[in-house]
């Protein structure tokens, strides 16, 4: 046993400056888990004085509503061409008409902007064609025309904007210079509350081919929704507006969360001068420079360009 005794630990003394070593790394364990808990105290005060971006939008807040311009904002390209094209698949116009929508669709996807001069001829020239026929009739072919032209066409990040309103328990709303029927159609296959749009004149359910009053675009839009916050006791402060035109400055001046989605360049640079929200949906490195639908829109584009010059040489 005794030489064994060498895989034995022997006990010895602590010496003064083993002695001295443990007093210090004791003495710092309990310094060190002070200044921790100190750290911690002052974080948590910190965090509790500066105030976290409220939730938005707000649940259950029933005095807000959420209101969406509709082309280019909401869906690629503008309800009222897409419209147009159905109409030409059902005979309702000939080749020439279909060259102009196809052309001013082109241009629309190309610049991104609204022009009043397209704009204008798109809705006289959909006035004249609707004249005589039920309002019934087109709000029926308007079903199709949303499957087969524009459900494809609609953003998913706007669309998720919209569903989180919804979900919230807030009224969404959209609002377009397109006739109100097909606006109606859209916010109805969205799930949305409703839709504010151009009223066309009907006299006994048939079109007239006249407006009442004047398309619902810019400021129009503006008084359209102040109208509608004023009978749906809304508080247009917590209301959020959004779009991609700044001819809708108006209606996104209006309330308290303006945002401007896939915007035009006057709108982005009025919206970083006053810090408004922006969102871009358009993929390319370009289209989120200077507002032009890049790759997602290039074949729709060439493909209305073609459509045009074709007819145009064609009925040369």
């Amino acid at each position: 046993m005794a030489a064994l005794g060498w895989l034995t630990p022997r006990r010895r003394s602590a010496t003064a400056r083993s002695v001295l070593a443990g007093e210090a790394a004791a003495e710092a364990a309990r310094k060190s888990s002070q200044e921790l808990a100190e750290l911690a105290e002052l974080a948590q005060a910190t965090a509790n004085e500066t105030p976290s971006e409220p939730e938005f939008p707000v649940v259950g807040d029933d005095l807000a509503a959420a209101f969406f311009d509709l082309d280019n904002t909401v869906m690629q390209g503008a309800a009222l061409f897409h419209f147009g094209r159905g109409l030409y698949k059902r005979k309702f116009f000939q080749r020439r008409e279909l060259a102009r929508f196809a052309w001013q669709q082109a241009w629309f996807r190309l610049a991104g902007v609204e022009d009043p001069e397209h704009m204008q001829d798109a809705r006289d020239s959909a006035l004249s064609i609707v004249k005589g026929h039920r309002v019934s009739e087109l709000m029926s072919i308007g079903e199709e025309i949303y499957d087969e032209y524009m459900a494809d066409r609609i953003w998913p990040g706007t669309r998720a904007l919209a569903q989180a309103h919804l979900d919230a328990g807030q009224k969404v709303w959209l609002v377009t210079a397109a006739p109100v029927e097909t606006a109606t159609i859209i916010a109805r296959r969205l799930g949305l509350t409703g839709a504010l749009g151009t009223v066309a004149e009907s006299v006994d359910g048939v079109y007239t081919g006249r407006l009442v009053g004047e398309p619902l675009h810019g400021p129009a839009k503006a008084e359209a929704v102040r109208a509608l916050a004023a009978a749906e006791g809304l508080d247009l402060t917590r209301c959020a507006a959004y779009s991609d035109s700044h001819n809708d400055i108006p209606m996104l001046s209006l309330v308290g969360h303006p945002y401007a989605i896939n915007p035009d360049a006057k709108l982005r640079k009025h919206a970083r001068e006053r810090e408004w929200r922006l969102r871009d949906y358009r993929t390319g490195r370009k289209a989120a420079k200077v507002g032009i639908p890049a790759a997602a829109g290039v074949g729709a584009l060439a493909g209305g360009t073609a459509a045009a010059v074709a007819l145009h040489r064609r009925r040369r």
